[in-house]
């Protein structure tokens, strides 16, 4: 197979931090797309992934490139391609293949395939050896997992929607978020920002729980009719059994009882977040009103290109802070503290200089 180098920013170990390494990418196949990159959105992920911080359940191969919230150019489309051409805006989220023939794929849940491929740290079948994200110059990709996005978007912007957009959407999605239903949103991160959005857009009244005060103002401006401190009791208790939907986007310990007892009859609390103890549910918070707790991770191709159209129609993107891949090792001790509004994006143009 015919392979290309390129210029890319990579760890080599746990704690060397991201650096400048040269990788190889394969020449476009019959079916596949080259996408000059432009944006990477920065994901908490990407963090976890470069320090070896979920090593119990998904190891990481080093060297490691990071980065699957990638927007960007197409410069070539392989012969049998017919969904791009070049010069088209396309993206990439956080899976770049499946087997195609499994229920979930045939359903368009790709992300729940026992043979998904990850955008990085994934075995590569092209290549050997495992995938290269984001934070590259270039990467080839199966058309089918290539989206298209909407021209209106500003693309620093938009590059987030690949994963912080789509874990939000997909879910709001799944749970008939419409008109009329109550949505509550925990944590204003870089995942609570874009889920405040979608709801505003969706038509629900929508309800933010912080544990910080000042962030108040910033919630009111994306979207939110109310905003309510979780350290006041008074407040929480004001809001009991009266949510049709709650996403929780905190990864920190919890008490996730306290939002379950908001839910009304039949409501359902969504857990997008990644707490890394187990959460204790009290079995009385759900059997009292039928509740469910749940889980959701990004959505499936059909359902991400929906997310991106319905982006495209409301004008709806991250709020990022645009950096040069330069300073990636210090965004990332930022990202710790919580000191983003609300998603770094890479401008991988710096890549060149």
């Amino acid at each position: 197979m015919n392979t290309i180098k390129i210029q890319a920013y990579a760890a080599q170990n746990a704690t060397a931090g991201l650096a400048p390494f040269g990788i190889t990418r394969r020449e476009p196949g019959p079916e596949d797309v080259e996408i000059e990159i432009l944006y990477c959105g920065i994901c908490h992920s990407d963090l976890h992934s470069v320090r070896n911080e979920w090593s119990e359940f998904m190891a990481t191969n080093y060297p490691i490139v990071p980065g699957h919230e990638i927007v960007g150019r197409v410069t070539r489309v392989g012969s049998a391609a017919t969904k791009f051409k070049a010069g088209d805006v396309a993206a990439i989220g956080c899976m770049v293949d499946s087997d195609g023939t499994c229920p979930q794929c045939k359903a368009g849940l790709e992300q729940f395939c026992p043979n998904m491929i990850l955008t990085f740290n994934s075995p590569d079948k092209h290549l050997g050896g495992f995938t290269y994200g984001g934070y590259s110059d270039s990467i080839v990709v199966d058309e089918r997992f290539v989206l298209r996005v909407p021209t209106n978007l500003n693309l620093a912007g938009a590059a987030p929607l690949l994963c912080a957009g789509i874990t939000t959407y997909s879910p709001m999605h799944h749970w008939g978020v419409t008109k009329g239903k109550k949505v509550g949103v925990v944590g204003l991160g870089g995942l609570g920002h874009m889920a405040v959005k979608f709801a505003h857009a969706l038509g629900a009244h929508v309800v933010v729980f912080t544990t910080s005060p000042g962030k108040k103002e910033d919630a009111l401006r994306l979207g939110a009719d109310e905003v309510v401190v979780s350290r006041n009791a008074d407040e929480m208790r004001k809001h009991e059994g009266s949510f049709d939907f709650i996403l929780d986007a905190v990864s920190a310990d919890h008490d996730i009882n306290a939002y379950i007892n908001l839910l009304g009859v039949d409501g359902n609390l969504t857990l997008v977040g990644a707490p890394a103890k187990p959460l204790g549910v009290t079995a009385f918070s759900l059997i009292a009103r039928r509740r469910s707790f749940s889980g959701s991770m990004i959505g499936g191709i059909p359902e991400t290109q929906e997310m991106l159209d319905f982006c495209g129609a409301h004008n709806i993107t991250a709020d990022v802070e645009v950096i040069p891949i330069q300073k990636v090792n210090e965004a990332y001790e930022r990202l710790l503290k919580s000191d983003v509004k609300y998603r770094f994006s890479i401008d991988m143009a710096s890549l060149k200089s």
